[in-house]
């Protein structure tokens, strides 16, 4: 194996990590404030797995732009992590980095007010945590353009199965509404 083919598989096993830890948190997330979920929002365990979740990310997504920053093949660079649509790629490939790109953008904003929520106002936090939820979208579209692991029946299964759990759940959240925080 070549140095550059580990820096791809070791890419894809984090991005397919922080895909799945991602998932996770949001929907753990959910279970502690909607009201269609009402019976789990006191649950320890639930609480404890958004919170693990919430931040065993972060090493992960880090990992996957790394390796994917020293990655011959990849050719990317500093600059396409930082600014979307930039990558030297088909439109489809600048599409899929792009709306990587924006995905980790947002995600990290919601991660740094999720640290700093003691010190802000309660609407302010709420409204940047949403953002959590077209974070998602866009990593998921993130990784169906651009993985190359989202044609396997079984990544395909799991990545889509999850987002559609979430897709349901938040369509819930709308109707039935959330608990008081």
């Amino acid at each position: 194996m070549t140095l550059d083919s580990y820096f791809w598989v070791l890419a894809r096993v984090a991005g397919l990590s922080c895909f799945a830890a991602l998932s996770i948190s949001i929907l753990t997330g959910m279970a502690l404030r909607s009201a269609i979920l009402d019976w789990l929002a006191n649950n320890r365990a639930i609480r404890a797995t958004h919170e693990f979740t919430s931040v065993l990310w972060i090493p992960l997504g880090l990992l996957h732009v790394l390796t994917l920053l020293l990655d011959q093949t990849a050719r990317l660079t500093p600059l396409d992590v930082v600014v979307p649509f930039q990558a030297a790629y088909s439109w489809n490939g600048v599409l899929a980095i792009g709306l990587g790109t924006i995905s980790l953008d947002l995600i990290m904003l919601v991660a740094i007010t999720g640290w700093l929520k003691r010190r802000m106002d309660v609407t302010l936090w709420q409204w940047i945590h949403r953002l959590s939820y077209p974070a998602y979208g866009l990593i998921f579209l993130h990784g169906v353009l651009g993985g190359t692991d989202f044609s396997q029946p079984l990544v395909s299964a799991l990545a889509w199965g999850s987002a559609s759990v979430l897709a349901i759940l938040a369509l819930s959240r709308i109707l039935w509404g959330r608990l008081p925080a």
